[in-house]
């Protein structure tokens, strides 16, 4: 016989959540769904609460990118769900499995006008795998199982379900939830097959292996593809550090040339968006491999483009047993123009000039760095320095806000890195401009003792608009914020700690400090607001 579940809606759902791995709770306290509060205390499931809702999913995002299974964020009804919004929109860019429960209205009294009463379905249907109204509180933990089971089936994304008030709060019953099935999806053979081909007898392939390989726990099985076809390995997103920087096919500053004379392009894990040039590389022909038929580009003509388990595809890939090119000169070719790119690097990192480069900053954290340390990307024109001169050596670690490019996701990210490795480093790296969005959310770090070091770059101006407008109209409008503001001082306020830093010389003490204090600490760097990060427009 079946085991039965008993209790209120909250203690249903939780229950099921816990079946899919769920460990904590990210929220901003409401009346609405106390029930699931109640179920957490109970428990001892642990709660960690936000400033903002925004701040609870990105929380909950960066535990699914990280450990790979759902993240969970609590909103209550109304402003509580819409203000996660840009949250869960995040999310389904970047295929993170986060379950949003979301208060609601009453049923009962629905079109009376109870507070906060508002249908969020049809608002966040666009942005999410599955999105419903549980109307049944019995129904509750089968409901949260096909949320779950849909957010982790590829492509993988955030799932929503609102619990209306009486059906939360009501008692039901349940089958006890079982052990997670999720679907897996295999790709056509020959398509399979064909790739291997073309990776293996091009004279210049390339791989760029993107955020799905790290989601699909691809990475062992990309490592053997590259290896067993001698392809070199560009990445992007989460799919960094797949291969440390010290590994003969990893490159990151040959970019230009390899995609300049490739012949055929395999782009794996990641879509072919305005951070691959849209998928037009020339002459090359383009082999797109991705997680789920969604996926597959549809602007550009691509020779192959297999779909489904990357694990599977990858693995078939590296078993290829056709004839293979030899690819050494290519890869010595490009092996030159890495160094030379490495070479001007260590130049601009190691800048002593009187107003502070950016490069110098990165410089000086990569000193500082463990090896497991968790990078964090938030901000526009000085994150994208980070994804320059930053190299993570282990796949897994750095977050940035992905395709969608939503600013504010700094201080979750963080929270979740910390809850998922409470004894490595974590540091959010953040634009001035960034930090106006979540930084207030410094105290729930200070109040819940989750320690993490935050460098702004602080040149006093949304520098990815004030430089292209002047370029384009000779003036800009609405891109200047206060020069040598005190952030440091807010998260002093906040209960944190941290200083500004003036001088080049003083950017490595101030930042093993900051790594030692063992409370939030921000360093404020005062940056040259007239050096800016050199890209053509994103707009397109």
């Amino acid at each position: 016989m079946a085991e039965v579940i008993e209790g209120h809606g909250g203690e249903l759902a939780l229950a099921a959540a816990r079946a899919f791995g769920v460990n904590e709770m990210f929220t901003l306290s409401g009346g609405h769904v106390f029930p699931l509060y109640d179920a957490a205390h109970k428990t001892g499931f642990p709660i960690y609460d936000v400033r903002h809702e925004q701040t609870a999913v990105f929380a909950a995002e960066a535990v699914a990118k990280l450990q790979r299974r759902p993240g969970l964020a609590v909103l209550t009804a109304g402003p509580g769900v819409t203000n996660g919004i840009s949250g869960l929109t995040s999310a389904f860019f970047n295929a993170s499995p986060v379950l949003v429960l979301g208060g609601r209205a009453p049923a009962f009294r629905w079109g009376s006008g109870s507070l906060q009463e508002f249908d969020h379905v049809p608002l966040v249907a666009p942005i999410t795998k599955y999105a419903g109204t549980v109307t049944d509180t019995d129904n509750i933990p089968g409901e949260v199982r096909a949320a779950l089971t849909a957010a982790l089936t590829a492509h993988r994304g955030p799932a929503f379900l609102d619990l209306p008030l009486e059906i939360v709060f009501s008692t039901g019953e349940a089958a006890a939830p079982g052990a997670p099935a999720v679907p897996v999806i295999e790709a056509d053979p020959d398509e399979v097959s064909r790739a291997a081909t073309l990776l293996a007898s091009a004279a210049r392939p390339v791989i760029i292996a993107g955020s799905d390989v790290w989601g699909g726990d691809a990475i062992a099985e990309l490592r053997a593809a590259a290896e067993a076809l001698q392809v070199p390995v560009f990445t992007n997103g989460m799919g960094r550090g797949a291969l440390p920087p010290s590994h003969p096919l990893a490159f990151a500053k040959a970019r230009r040339p390899a995609l300049n004379e490739a012949d055929v392009v395999c782009v794996i894990g990641t879509p072919l968006d305005f951070r691959l040039g849209f998928g037009e590389f020339g002459a090359a022909q383009v082999v797109h491999i991705v997680d789920a038929p969604s996926q597959r580009a549809t602007h550009v003509e691509t020779a192959v483009s297999p779909a489904g388990d990357l694990r599977r595809i990858l693995a078939a890939i590296a078993d290829h047993a056709g004839d293979r090119a030899d690819h050494a000169e290519w890869i010595e070719g490009l092996r030159t123009a890495e160094d030379a790119g490495k070479a001007r690097d260590a130049e601009a990192m190691a800048a002593e000039t009187d107003l502070i480069k950016p490069a110098r900053i990165y410089g000086e954290l990569r000193r500082v760095l463990a090896a497991d340390a968790v990078t964090i990307g938030d901000g526009g024109d000085f994150v994208s320095y980070a994804g320059r001169y930053l190299e993570p050596s282990q796949p897994g670690t750095w977050l940035d806000p992905g395709p969608y490019g939503c600013l504010g996701t700094g201080m979750g990210y963080a929270m979740g890195a910390r809850v998922t490795y409470p004894d490595r480093q974590i540091c959010v790296l953040m634009g001035d401009g960034a930090a106006g969005f979540s930084l207030m959310d410094a105290e729930s770090l200070v109040r819940q003792g989750l320690p993490v070091v935050m460098v702004v770059g602080n040149n006093g101006i949304w520098g990815l608009e004030k430089h292209p407008m002047q370029a384009m109209y000779g003036y800009d409008v609405a891109a200047d914020l206060q020069s040598g503001l005190r952030y440091d001082d807010v998260v002093k306020a906040l209960g944190g700690a941290g200083e500004t830093v003036e001088k080049a010389a003083e950017i490595g003490p101030a930042l093993e400090r900051a790594f030692s204090a063992g409370v939030p600490y921000l360093v404020n760097v005062l940056t040259d607001p007239g050096d800016a990060y050199p890209r053509s427009s994103n707009l397109a």
